[in-house]
């Protein structure tokens, strides 16, 4: 039975070649349908699409990747720094500290206080570094 696919490129699925590489590959394509290959086939030896070598190349041209002109925009509906350290200090208060997430936000909940979803107290605790255990003994300060 096989495994994953490895990539005969010597690198990771999915990962970008830098432009000089992507030059030596069209070029290791165009050589071997020179010589009389295919070029679906010369594409195949190599590790490649023939559809990656047709994104790569427009004719004679070879083009660079147009996927480094977007910008990654954050969600509109980010937590803020003011929001992010308002579950810190509700969760790290005497009353909360030794509670998980999912007593937490219930708890606000009955009381009519509603600050972010339990995912987002677990995503925020966990890059906090405070998710480990919430117990009496081990209550959190903040820094």
């Amino acid at each position: 039975m096989k495994g994953k696919v490895q990539c005969p490129l010597g690198q990771q699925r999915g990962r970008l070649p830098p432009l000089l590489e992507r030059h030596k590959i069209i070029s290791l394509v165009r050589e071997a349908v020179a010589n009389g290959a295919r070029k679906g086939q010369a594409c195949r030896c190599i590790g490649i699409s023939i559809r990656t070598l047709q994104r790569w190349t427009n004719g004679n041209i070879i083009t660079t990747d147009r996927r480094s002109d977007t910008v990654n925009s954050s969600p509109r509906n980010k937590l803020s720094e003011a929001e992010r350290l308002r579950i810190l200090e509700l969760c790290n208060s005497p009353e909360f500290a030794s509670l998980p997430p999912n007593v937490i936000v219930p708890t606000l909940a009955d009381r009519g206080i509603y600050i972010a979803s339990e995912s987002s107290f677990y995503r925020v605790l966990k890059s906090a570094k405070q998710l480990k255990k919430r117990s009496r003994e081990c209550q959190y300060k903040l820094a």
